[in-house]
């Protein structure tokens, strides 16, 4: 089983930048697929993106390619968000999850095991 923790979220501007962590507990973090999703007031969960267990993989929305990038770090274990050029539709609670496939970029919440708790990001205009 696994335990996830995100942090680094906060109240940023539009334009400016933030880095999510995850830190996971176990020792087989490395054996997981994890992803970011987000959630806005009165929406529902939606994929943001996806790194394989051994990082060699990543795979994101489109609307936050080029804006976003995923990494892991197997020996912390922990996986990141770097979030940059935050647009207020950016606001949201974000997620991290694991799947213990591990090899497979997926996208849909229902494909993921565990969930941390979730860390709240608030862009202004």
């Amino acid at each position: 089983q696994v335990q996830l923790v995100e942090s680094g979220g906060g109240l940023v501007q539009a334009g400016g930048s933030l880095r999510l962590s995850c830190a996971a507990s176990g020792r087989t973090f490395s054996s997981y697929a994890m992803g970011w999703f987000r959630q806005a007031p009165g929406k529902e969960r939606e994929f943001v993106a996806t790194i394989t267990r051994s990082g060699g993989n990543t795979y994101y929305k489109d609307s936050v390619k080029g804006r976003f990038t995923i990494s892991r770090d197997n020996a912390k274990n922990t996986v990141y968000l770097q979030m940059n050029s935050l647009k207020p539709e950016d606001t949201a609670v974000y997620y991290c999850a694991a799947d213990s496939v591990g090899s497979y970029l997926y996208t849909r919440s229902y494909e993921y095991d565990y969930w941390g708790q979730g860390t709240q990001v608030t862009v202004s205009s």
